[in-house]
């Protein structure tokens, strides 16, 4: 890929000029023996983990901050950023010794706004995501003598963050195969292809975003920079609607393309690299590790030399639970299966029987009606494709309706952990699954607006410790109400989803 741009050059230039080695450590490039196995290709983490703040981000962010002038730092810098950016602007203000002040989201996991608070910055919560943080803060900036710091869109910004990719081929002696860099708003990615283009012509780099975060994906697509309508909250890290402006003219010439994984493939990721190090990544530092899987299989390749990016370890402990329930359906090794049976004697003790001696992860029963009953099945798979057409063929062949549930979102969030059962006493029942900030009085602003209008017939939240929680809600709404039910959630503002015509609701709850 030829280098034409000046900012790729200038970019090039600005690395090994950087101050990042004040406040930033050599991470290592560490060898992850158990992927390398399964995968039959080397496989190395770059391990930004290990940084003070637990994120690359204190590079970027140290070496602007240091390079303003006297009277800029004397004013004081201001940031917006969901946790990670805010930490390395903290840092910096501390080892500088001038004031910081961060405005970060309601919604940023509580681990993040304690570790900005603990070195000093002043924290202003504002907002439920990134861009209303961030156009809070630029309006602070406007009335003061401040200057506002980029998590991304400035060449110091990103020339701090290429020092990632400057270490990994002064670390490997080898020619490197492909290096995988998870994106947001394009900082890291814009640095380290600046770098590794000029210096390593012949090695691929992929980014890899959140499938409901494709910011690069998208702007690539299109040729131009595109601002999303909404964008998951997952992968906290990387949760922006636009790619910088800055970034995007470095990545358009020097990023070979773009992998996007899912919520379930970013989990078994998270695994898989406390596997090989016993190392907590957040989600957004195992995007790589994420995408990494995904072009090996889809390429097939053995025995090439692959770097991974884990970017950060900011992660509250309270979402493991969620991660460790998805992981395993992400990596393909538990299948999710609704299954009818008949009701009658003896028909329980068949259906054990012919499946076997699998790993059972879930088995849910339910009545359903005098003629049949339905089971919610979770299966541990050691090869998942191969065992689960096995399993789902065998159940066939017995006689089985079986559905493979392991990809339907509401029951793997709901589904499986919901008591109860059919209603059919129940008319016009309308369900809905919904995402709202986890901050206070969101709920109670949901059943408010809700008031008595329709009769709610079933709710179901599960908080998991991220940045929003999700519902699951039925109510009783007449034909003729839909459409006026329709505009009371979209003046909501919540994202949601009908789950009305979901097989799953069909078969456990309807």
């Amino acid at each position: 890929m030829e280098i034409s741009s000046t900012k790729i050059k200038q970019l090039a230039e600005m690395i090994p000029a950087t101050n990042v080695y004040d406040v930033a450590d050599v991470s290592a490039l560490t060898f992850a023996k158990r992927l390398s196995d399964r995968h039959s290709n080397q496989v190395w983490l770059k391990r930004e983990d290990q940084q003070s703040v637990f994120s690359f981000k204190l590079r970027g962010a140290y070496n602007k901050i240091s390079n303003l002038s006297k009277e800029q730092l004397q004013a004081g810098v201001i940031a917006a950023s969901a946790g990670n950016h805010a930490q390395g602007v903290a840092l910096a203000a501390q080892r500088l010794k001038i004031n910081a002040q961060i405005v970060m989201p309601t919604t940023t996991p509580r681990i993040k706004v304690e570790s900005v608070r603990a070195m000093g910055a002043e924290v202003v919560l504002y907002g439920d995501n990134y861009d209303e943080a961030c156009g809070h803060a630029l309006e602070l900036v406007a009335t003061s003598a401040q200057t506002f710091i980029h998590p991304y869109d400035d060449m110091a910004v990103m020339a701090g963050q290429g020092t990632v990719a400057k270490e990994i081929l002064e670390q490997f002696e080898s020619d490197i195969d492909a290096v995988f860099i998870p994106v947001g708003g394009g900082g890291l990615i814009a640095g380290m292809s600046a770098w590794i283009r000029t210096h390593s012509p012949k090695t691929k780099i992929i980014g890899v975003e959140p499938a409901d975060a494709p910011t690069l994906h998208a702007a690539m697509a299109a040729q131009e920079r595109v601002i999303l309508e909404q964008v998951g909250i997952f992968a906290d890290g990387v949760a922006v609607k636009q790619i910088g402006e800055n970034t995007f003219d470095v990545a358009r010439e020097t990023v070979d393309e773009v992998i996007l994984v899912s919520i379930d493939e970013m989990c078994a990721a998270i695994h898989d690299i406390f596997d090989d190090t016993r190392v907590l990544s957040e989600p957004a530092g195992a995007l790589a590790v994420a995408g990494m899987k995904k072009y090996i299989t889809r390429e097939n390749c053995k025995k090439q030399n692959l770097v991974a990016v884990n970017s950060g370890a900011n992660v509250n402990f309270d979402r493991l639970r969620h991660v460790v329930e998805r992981s395993e359906v992400g990596e393909g090794r538990e299948g999710l299966f609704a299954v009818t049976i008949p009701e009658e004697k003896g028909s329980f003790l068949r259906f054990c029987s012919i499946i076997g001696r699998c790993s059972i992860s879930e088995f849910n029963y339910r009545y359903s009606k005098a003629s049949e009953a339905h089971i919610f099945l979770g299966v541990k798979f050691e090869h998942a494709q191969t065992e689960k057409i096995a399993m789902i063929e065998r159940l066939a062949d017995n006689g089985y309706a079986v559905v493979d549930i392991s990809d339907n979102e509401m029951a793997k969030l709901h589904l499986r952990h919901l008591v109860g059962g059919h209603s059919p006493e129940l008319e016009d029942e309308f369900l809905v699954r919904f995402e709202f900030p986890e901050r206070p009085g969101a709920l109670l602003q949901f059943l408010e607006g809700m008031g008595s209008r329709w009769n709610i017939s079933l709710f179901h939240y599960r908080n998991h410790g991220s940045a929003y929680g999700r519902v699951l809600v039925a109510a009783q709404v007449a034909a003729q109400d839909r459409d006026a039910f329709r505009v009371f959630l979209d003046d909501l503002g919540y994202r949601y989803y009908e789950e009305s015509d979901n097989p799953a609701y069909s078969l456990f709850l309807r």
